[in-house]
């Protein structure tokens, strides 16, 4: 049987968060001779599992590799200045450094990076690993494909172990182990060994969760908020996320410190999404900011009503129009914790903070 159907047979999807059928990818590559790009740059706030991986299973991730790409060149991503690029380095794998840039780390920001360009993400014309992509000079872009370091790991397990090991764990819709990095409030940070469908309480009792804990965002900065009680009570899984618009994305749960207002956490979040635009289309060079700036008037309760209004209309209009879906995420993450905390943030129009109620909350 060949590797992709192999793969198929698995059920095997990206860990990077977009959840694409890797063995389309891998089909697609050996058909086009496509390069490989390992993504291992923890791209996502509160990611750690790309680290992890290279950290404690390298010679398994390249051995997806070289399965990956029958012996083709290979070239695994991480940020500059990171442990994980030193690790790499160190053990001769030729590396690509990326800027500790948000969106340097998305798809086709690798490839273009790759190629001698800017990392930034690219106009995708047509998918890039079947070799007709182009960028945004309309030049071709030869065949590549990009896949996250824990996808490529998984496809050397799924090659020693066999599709029916990877679908014992899991569900019937999303099969297969998969790491969750779990940072913030709690006692131990860890990346664990999960499988979609586990308790979310369950993954943060792992951890030791501070007690006064309010507040857990699932996905990172591209996914959602949520209380920790509603939280808890859900299985770590896209069915069950999708009820409050997440997903388990890429294998990030974040538990908030409960000693910090959590309007403030978001305003400060938001403020660093708009710093990380790409400068490319609308969506992030215009819209990012003015998000930022719509929350940053909640939550110093400068005219709020007309300030959520705008936001309101920002929020709707924004998903679905940039060139990479940096726009989305965000539009995702604020949507929800405008909902989470309406109650938060009618408190702050009136001037008071639920989390420092002995403080006047004025800007």
């Amino acid at each position: 049987m060949s590797l992709a159907n192999l793969l198929d047979e698995a059920g095997l999807t990206g860990r990077g968060g977009a959840a694409f059928a890797t063995g389309i990818k891998v089909r697609a590559a050996h058909e086009s001779g496509a390069t490989l790009i390992v993504n291992a740059c923890d791209g996502e706030v509160g990611a750690a599992k790309d680290g992890w991986v290279v950290a404690h299973h390298l010679p398994a991730l390249i051995e997806g590799a070289r399965l990956v790409t029958g012996g083709r060149p290979v070239r695994v991503a991480a940020k500059r200045g990171s442990r994980t690029l030193e690790l790499l380095t160190r053990a001769g794998v030729d590396v690509l450094a990326i800027p500790n840039r948000y969106v340097s780390s998305e798809e086709s920001a690798l490839i273009s990076l790759a190629q001698g360009g800017l990392a930034r993400p690219l106009t995708k014309t047509v998918p890039f690993v079947r070799g007709q992509g182009r960028d945004g000079n309309d030049r071709p872009i030869p065949a590549t494909v990009v896949l996250n370091a824990e996808t490529v790991w998984r496809v050397a397990q799924i090659a020693d172990r066999g599709p029916g090991w990877f679908r014992s764990q899991g569900t019937a819709t999303e099969p297969g182990p998969r790491l969750v990095a779990i940072g913030g409030a709690v006692a131990r940070p860890a990346v664990l060994e999960a499988a979609a469908g586990m308790p979310i309480c369950a993954l943060l009792d792992h951890v030791g969760v501070a007690t006064d804990a309010e507040y857990v965002g699932v996905g990172g900065l591209g996914g959602i908020l949520l209380p920790r009680d509603t939280a808890a009570e859900l299985l770590w899984s896209s069915t069950d996320l999708a009820r409050f618009g997440g997903s388990v994305g890429p294998g990030v749960v974040t538990v908030h410190d409960p000693s910090e207002c959590i309007v403030d956490t978001v305003d400060h979040l938001l403020t660093y999404a708009a710093g990380e635009s790409a400068r490319q289309c609308g969506p992030c060079m215009f819209g990012l900011p003015a998000i930022a700036t719509d929350w940053h008037a909640l939550a110093t309760g400068i005219e709020a009503s007309t300030a959520d209004s705008r936001l309101e209309r920002r929020l709707a209009e924004l998903p679905g129009r940039g060139a990479c879906r940096f726009p989305d995420g965000i539009a995702r993450f604020a949507s929800s914790a405008r909902t989470v905390l309406a109650d938060h943030l009618t408190a702050h129009a009136l001037g008071h903070c639920p989390t420092h109620p002995k403080e006047r909350h004025v800007a």
